[in-house]
């Protein structure tokens, strides 16, 4: 009998750092996400102390969200057309002039000339500005990790990724609150400034890879058609985008964190720090987890629980009345959250073949933006309408009931292996 002595090779948990291209890119991932993060903290704390209105907060990611939406689709068109890198660059320095104006326009010499509904109108549209930018710059990002290690360690990839984007996660809130009170709004927003330029420097260090040789004479319409039409006929991945979407839709409380920062705990800006920080402490401890033990021998059953638990700490959080059992149970949504972005990701990069990979993953960047950016606006509109608490509990609920109902719908998939 003939037996195989070839030898067992050991999982390597660092596969995918051991590539340049890759490490440039998730780092600028970091740089990108903590410079976003800080800038989005501080404005709607700005914005909250300004007005002490909920909506303005809502607003915010209303005005982001439309111009993404509308443009992200057309970015995974040009992400399988063009070369990604050379995209990346260009929204890139569309993201940074839009922060060079929020520095500017914050800057007291200029504030003392502008009413509060000129500043609002200026914050709002580099906002909507930044959103047409993310549309370009999203599924490029998103679809050159592909390009840059090898297929076999897209798991591993893809848990890197997350553990880097979640650190930018902490640092970026945790940071936002000390700067904010420490340096003030302006000098904050010219920090991000320079972090977005050292992305640039990062993302240039990167090769053009080859672009996959589009059907003659194929129209935009049809192409994108074809993304569309292959997300909705794979299970898998229509059903785990939705999971997403709709758990993070109404049961997002980050939008409205400033209210309960002043209102609720009064634990003022660095208060509202930790608690930003938070959620994404609880995801990069679980995505290091991962990274030695990747939650991909059972996924479904795996997704399903993750956003289970995020529906019951999102419960907690909206009844808790003690700051560290809101910052704790913040940190399990965070947790939670983060077994999903390593699943979904790798699902991204598994299934949908190399030419239709930057409209798959554009198609998910608006799912993705439908869950953060428009659920920061239905915070805004709930908790207006409602009341902030049973906003809050509205979203867990609904939570619940979205991941009972697609168990119900997706029995056949506990069987999928992803590793």
């Amino acid at each position: 009998m003939n037996e195989d002595r070839s030898p067992i090779k050991a999982y390597d948990p660092y596969a995918a750092l051991r590539y340049p291209e890759f490490r440039n890119l998730i780092i600028g991932t970091f740089l990108t996400s903590a410079a976003l993060l800080i800038q989005m903290v501080v404005l709607g704390y700005e914005l909250y102390k300004m007005t002490h209105d909920p909506l303005v907060l809502g607003l915010i990611g209303l005005a982001e969200a439309v111009p993404f939406i509308g443009l992200a689709l057309f970015g995974g068109y040009l992400a399988d057309r063009r070369d990604k890198r050379t995209l990346m660059q260009q929204s890139l320095l569309v993201i940074i002039a839009g922060s060079a104006i929020l520095a500017w326009a914050t800057l007291p010499s200029t504030r003392v000339q502008l009413s509060q509904t000129t500043m609002l109108l200026i914050i709002y549209g580099v906002i909507a500005l930044l959103g047409l930018a993310r549309g370009i710059y999203s599924p490029a990002s998103s679809s050159l990790k592909a390009f840059l290690v090898p297929r076999e360690i897209y798991g591993n990839s893809s848990t890197w990724s997350s553990t880097f984007w979640q650190a930018g996660a902490i640092v970026g809130p945790a940071s936002a609150g000390f700067l904010y009170a420490g340096f003030g709004f302006s000098t904050t927003m010219m920090i991000v400034v320079g972090m977005l330029v050292l992305n640039f420097v990062l993302i240039s260090r990167i090769a053009k890879k080859p672009v996959p040789v589009a059907p003659p004479h194929e129209s935009i319409w049809v192409s994108l058609r074809e993304g569309l039409d292959y997300v909705f006929s794979n299970k898998i991945i229509l059903y785990a985008i939705s999971l997403d979407m709709f758990s993070v839709l109404f049961g997002g409380v980050v939008a409205i964190l400033p209210i309960f920062a002043e209102d609720i705990l009064h634990v003022g800006a660095e208060g509202l720090g930790l608690m930003r920080a938070a959620p994404a402490v609880g995801a990069m401890l679980t995505v290091i987890y991962c990274t030695y033990n990747p939650p991909l021998n059972k996924a479904w059953r795996n997704l399903l629980l993750a956003v289970l638990g995020f529906g019951v700490a999102t419960l907690v959080f909206a009844l808790s009345k003690n700051f560290w059992l809101s910052v704790l149970a913040l940190f399990f949504t965070g947790a939670f959250d983060s077994i999903s972005v390593v699943i979904r990701q790798t699902i991204m990069q598994v299934m949908p073949p190399d030419h239709l990979r930057g409209r798959v993953v554009a198609v998910n960047s608006i799912f993705i933006s439908s869950s953060n950016e428009l659920g920061a606006f239905e915070s805004g509109v709930a908790a207006r309408l409602l009341g902030v608490v049973p906003s809050v509990v509205f979203g867990g609920v609904a939570t619940l009931g979205t991941v009972a109902y697609i168990w119900r719908r997706s029995k056949d998939l506990f069987t999928v292996r992803l590793s």
